[in-house]
């Protein structure tokens, strides 16, 4: 009896942190959470489980300045690659990368993971911020 009445107190525990959470905190960890698996998938292999990226060939994802100052770049470098010369934490990078073909929602919730790991915390990056810096770089 007393196991059924711990679980029950547990679970309208759970019921109540989940509800105190408002809905710009829910979608962040709905974006956060998602835009991982597509960061495992698609970007770990080259920019490195933790962002450190390859040594002088493919730019880490650790420099929140970097991050920061070129934001509205950062849908358009998903979306269409990368070409030429990167200035990444005084450190210069020059490669190719590839285009990928992920939706709009898909490059919203990576950026959203990689924005706010290794070390980066800058909220939220929404659909419509992708949809915005998309339209100008096409």
């Amino acid at each position: 009896m007393k196991f059924k009445i711990i679980i029950f107190l547990f679970f309208l525990l759970s019921l109540v942190i989940v509800s105190c959470q408002d809905e710009e905190q829910l979608e962040f960890k709905r974006y956060y959470s998602l835009g991982s698996l597509i960061y495992q998938t698609n970007c770990k292999n080259c920019h490195g489980t933790k962002g450190e990226g390859l040594r002088g060939l493919i730019p880490p994802l650790t420099d929140s300045i970097y991050l920061q100052s070129n934001k509205a770049l950062l849908a358009c470098n998903i979306k269409y690659g990368l070409n030429g010369k990167v200035n990444v934490s005084n450190k210069l990078f020059e490669g190719q990368m590839p285009p990928n073909n992920l939706a709009n929602v898909s490059i919203a919730e990576v950026l959203t993971y990689v924005t706010n790991s290794f070390g980066n915390k800058q909220g939220t990056f929404t659909i419509q911020q992708v949809n915005d810096n998309l339209a100008k770089c096409e």
